[in-house]
């Protein structure tokens, strides 16, 4: 691997690793707060959403772990790198939130079933709700800050981690709800905090969707879309003596794509040329592209 690209790989390992450790930090120190508020609150909800931030430490050493293997350079038994390591890691993160959400829906079910039997549910207290408000600034700062980083890096289990993050705001944000309603409305609107939790844990669900179909669309080695494909295109024909692309296919391996493409070109190039013209092929790709970019030209006489 060139210097300058192992220098990137291991400032972006670096970046991943610095606001990994920051939402870690975070995380431990709201799960911490949001328990004791849920216990001294006598709030079901407040627990639970506690349980939810403590996933979220979970999936930062997920996170911190994958970036470490996804950072190192090509060898003999990986010849375009461990890219995919960090798909894996949002493939895993994705099911997480999907685990989470399955036990704020369980959860809101069960509370909803008994009051629907007659029965009470328990008056949270002040602290329950002030931790809940604290819970829900928090993580959002923590996920715009954690998703500016990650688009900026191109790091997609770093974003999903940041999703992670926005996914226990919204739980918060349900749990805010509930609490509200029960501790200033009265005993008949306690039903709301469950009924709050089913619709947090719906946000949850489709948030894990979208992530999971995106690292298996990956994983599976689905093309580029189609307008990056047509980008690509246009810029290998940029200089007028490569014809015909064709057999363009794509990929992508972590924060890197893969790009191969067959052209056309004069039978009378000599070898240098038409070597010249794939090399200015590929320094036009890797600067609209990446310096990680992994590009094969093959070059074929015109017929």
């Amino acid at each position: 691997m060139k210097p300058e690209i192992q220098n990137q790989a291991e400032t972006r390992k670096r970046e991943i690793y610095r606001v990994t450790f920051v939402g870690l930090i975070v995380n431990l120190l709201l799960s911490g707060a949001k328990l004791v508020a849920g216990i001294v609150g006598r709030s079901a909800a407040m627990t639970a959403d506690a349980v939810h931030s403590f996933s979220d430490l979970a999936t930062d050493v997920v996170v911190i772990a994958f970036a470490k293997i996804s950072a190192k350079p090509k060898d003999e038994n990986h010849d375009f790198g461990h890219g995919k390591y960090e798909t894996l890691a949002t493939v895993l993160i994705s099911l997480a939130l999907a685990a989470v959400g399955t036990g704020i829906l369980l959860s809101g079910i069960r509370s909803i079933h008994v009051v629907l039997g007659g029965g009470t549910l328990p008056r949270p207290g002040l602290i329950a709700l002030v931790a809940a408000v604290a819970s829900i600034v928090v993580k959002e700062i923590l996920y715009r800050y954690t998703v500016r980083v990650g688009r900026r890096i191109d790091s997609p289990s770093v974003v999903a981690n940041a999703w992670h993050h926005r996914s226990d705001a919204l739980s918060s944000l349900g749990t805010l709800v509930g609490i509200g309603c029960a501790y200033f409305l009265g005993e008949q609107w306690r039903i709301a905090d469950p009924i709050a939790a089913l619709v947090v844990a719906v946000f949850i669900f489709k948030i894990a969707y979208d992530l999971i179909r995106s690292g298996l669309d990956e994983l599976m080695e689905r093309s580029l879309p189609a307008e990056t494909e047509q980008e690509i295109l246009r810029i290998v024909t940029a200089d007028p003596a490569v014809r015909e692309p064709h057999n363009l296919r794509t990929r992508r391996i972590g924060a890197s794509i893969a790009i191969e493409i067959h052209v056309r070109v004069d039978g009378e190039m000599t070898v240098r040329q038409s070597h010249a013209l794939t090399e200015d092929i590929e320094q036009r790709l890797r600067a609209r592209f990446g310096e990680g970019t992994m590009i094969a030209v093959h070059v074929e006489p015109t017929k």
